[in-house]
């Protein structure tokens, strides 16, 4: 009986939660939150359930332990010689891009707020902010501002990338078709959507989300001098 217990120690003990959290990124990158069962990760990694539950507490704790290394990983590329306005531009970039390419992390962000994943991206911005010149009584109003413009423009990126697979629709034929729609409405209710049907067909999303923080940072900045 002993020997057995310590058998059974030892092969928990090889089980490393790293490999559980990589082997669970796999999985959702490959087939989504529906995709990461206990079972399927059991199957991955040749072990049963009880192993995993021996480093990870249920499902959601798995959700987030995964979303906080793939954000660890993008807080933590490097940026050098870079200035505060450019950090930020840069962090912002590739936190879009993450979730991009993960899309589960947008999601797991949204229903683990305040818990790590989330406080690295602010720590990360907080301290550009500051060096910024951020006064400290708008220090959490600015840091929420971009907090909020990057994880909910970057998931929706994700989410609409998402559907566009699942209904199997090709970018540049559904961006047409919508963009042949606009310029086809009323001119008089419509004029502005109109005149930036053409646009929305050649659009770059990345770029687009670029502006978007480049207003926040010119805002900022703006502030600043007055």
């Amino acid at each position: 009986m002993v020997k057995k217990a310590r058998g059974t120690q030892r092969r928990e003990e090889s089980l490393s939660r790293d490999r559980i959290i990589e082997a669970s990124i796999a999985l959702l990158d490959s087939s989504g939150e529906s995709g990461l069962t206990f079972r399927a990760l059991s199957e991955r990694l040749a072990t049963g359930p009880g192993a995993i539950y021996w480093h990870v507490a249920n499902k959601s704790d798995l959700m987030t332990a995964a979303c906080d290394t793939i954000v660890a990983r993008t807080m933590n590329a490097p940026v050098d010689g870079a200035t505060p306005k450019a950090i930020i531009r840069a962090v912002a970039l590739a936190m879009f891009d993450a979730i991009d390419a993960h899309p589960w992390v947008g999601s797991a962000l949204t229903r683990a707020p305040g818990q790590l994943p989330t406080v690295r991206v602010l720590e990360r911005i907080g301290q550009q902010l500051c060096s910024l010149g951020v006064p400290d009584e708008e220090q959490w109003a600015t840091v929420s501002a971009l907090l909020n413009y990057i994880l909910g423009v970057g998931g929706q990126n994700a989410a609409n990338t998402h559907i566009a697979q699942e209904q199997d629709l090709d970018r540049s034929n559904f961006l047409g078709e919508v963009s042949t729609a606009w310029s086809q409405l009323d001119p008089d209710e419509y004029p502005f959507t109109r005149g930036v049907a053409g646009q929305l067909r050649v659009h770059d999303d990345r770029v687009d989300f670029l502006v978007g923080i480049d207003l926040m940072l010119s805002g900022i900045e703006s502030s600043r001098g007055r």
